[in-house]
């Protein structure tokens, strides 16, 4: 994709422009951490530009071996206390260059992350194992292309107050179901309008946002793009989206279900093949179901739904993301597949070249780098042992009795992910250590908790 045709996007040159007639001063410099979340330095722009661009930046590689309170996790092989965690380098991806509008005079660059003495990609790092799944797609001569339907919840509460009130009491900005509402995102578009804006602004194409099925909740959609594309804009858009809201006095959340009593929020992953010259790979002559496919199509579907299980905890990868897959809920509970049914978790949708695959697994507390490196992994590996998908299913896949199941918890997951074979085969030995470890440590600090649910249940009563 030519990002340099994107309103918001910057060459080097004209970032360097903009520093020397002081538009810009300060040169946000991140890369995504297991989580997802942007962290990295604030570079002064001239420092960026005659320094950094030449030599690259440092940071700690505890920082792909933390927790979300930053606490070193032992256990690790990545980096721990007995190496004395060390340093990678930050090294800017030039064409994720873009304005940061939201900010005053300020750019942003998404970064990969390289060994300190050799110029070698950090394996566990999130961006690198998307990259080394969209590299084996191209050379089979496919480029992946996606999107993510990303959900939010909106708060009147600032962050500071939530923070005050322990999280508990909070106050959604609106108090009804508000799924394609006008009136209500009119309330509500002092912040989600802020942030359709400034993603436009800043290289990152909206296509519209609406009302969605709880009290405060909205999604915003973007552009559909190449898979590593599509990655950097989700985070941009979350990091952009939160600091939006602090700025308004306001909060919202992307936890895949922040209270029992109202839906989840999702991220809805759509999938496609493209080859080298731009056509779609997905349509072809054969009639599969209801639409008219290609063998790559349905292969990749089949090996999709194969290993959803295995890689389940890639799209689910906390405790609290499991309560997001209740019956009636439109988050899948069923193995299955479809055309356009919103109870099936994956949902084929469109015709022609616009035919694509939509998982709706996936939260919206997904990282989505490891979400879409592993559908990817999986769709390859459906085309090359030609794997076929069950028959479609029509009906409500919440009332089917003899469908296989997605994982119910996390321990679930993870013992999906512990014995896979494919997986070690697919993602390396070294990543699925890794990352196993992660989710055990997310498991391990939840389950060390007391929680306010359990002693309102049983402080006086057991």
């Amino acid at each position: 994709m030519a990002n340099s045709k994107i309103r918001g996007m910057l060459s080097v040159g004209e970032l360097k422009r903009r520093v020397e007639a002081e538009e810009i001063e300060t040169v946000l410099t991140v890369f995504p951490d297991l989580y997802g979340r942007l962290v990295g330095k604030r570079i002064m722009g001239e420092y960026f530009v005659n320094d950094v661009l030449v030599h690259g930046v440092h940071a700690c590689d505890y920082l792909l071996a933390c927790d979300m309170e930053m606490d070193p996790v032992p256990g690790y092989q990545f980096t721990s206390w007995a190496t004395g965690y060390g340093d990678f380098r930050m090294v800017p991806d030039l064409s994720t260059l873009r304005v940061a509008s939201w900010l005053d005079k300020t750019a942003i660059v998404l970064c990969d992350l390289l060994n300190e003495e050799e110029d070698i990609g950090i394996e566990v790092a999130p961006r690198t194992i998307l990259k080394k799944q969209t590299d084996a797609a191209k050379a089979l001569g496919y480029t992946a292309m996606g999107a993510s339907e990303l959900e939010l919840y909106l708060f009147s509460d600032s962050y500071e107050e939530a923070r005050r009130k322990h999280y508990h009491d909070l106050n959604p900005i609106g108090h009804y179901i508000e799924d394609y509402h006008i009136f209500q995102g009119t309330k509500e578009e002092f912040v989600i309008g802020a942030i359709r804006k400034h993603l436009d602004r800043s290289g990152i194409p909206v296509e519209f946002s609406k009302g969605e099925w709880g009290p405060g909740q909205q999604e915003i959609n973007l552009r559909y793009a190449d898979f590593l594309e599509m990655c950097d804009r989700h985070v941009l858009y979350k990091h952009l989206a939160k600091e939006i809201a602090w700025q308004n006095n306001v909060s919202l959340t992307f936890m895949a279900k922040w209270d029992e009593r109202f839906a989840g929020s999702s991220m809805h992953l759509h999938a496609s093949l493209w080859d080298e010259a731009g056509k779609a790979l997905f349509p072809g002559e054969e009639a599969f179901g209801p639409v008219h496919s290609s063998p790559q199509f349905r292969w990749f579907l089949g090996g999709w739904m194969k290993h959803v299980r295995e890689i389940f905890a890639f799209y689910a990868p906390y405790p609290s993301s499991y309560k997001r897959y209740v019956a009636g809920s439109f988050a899948p509970t069923g193995i299955a597949w479809s055309y356009d049914n919103r109870t099936a978790g994956f949902r084929v949708l469109g015709h022609g070249s616009a035919l694509r695959l939509e998982c709706r697994a996936p939260g919206a507390d997904a990282n989505p780098y490891l979400s879409f490196a592993v559908t990817l992994a999986a769709g390859l590996d459906g085309i090359k042992n030609q794997i076929e998908p069950p028959p479609m299913f029509e009906g409500d896949v919440y009332a089917a009795q003899d469908l296989p199941r997605m994982p119910m918890s996390l321990l679930e997951s993870i013992h999906e992910l512990e014995k896979s074979t494919w997986a070690r085969e697919a993602l390396g030995d070294a990543v699925v250590e890794h990352y196993l470890h992660f989710f055990r440590t997310e498991q391990r600090k939840f389950d060390e908790v007391v929680t306010s649910w359990e002693r309102s249940r049983y402080f006086e009563r057991a």
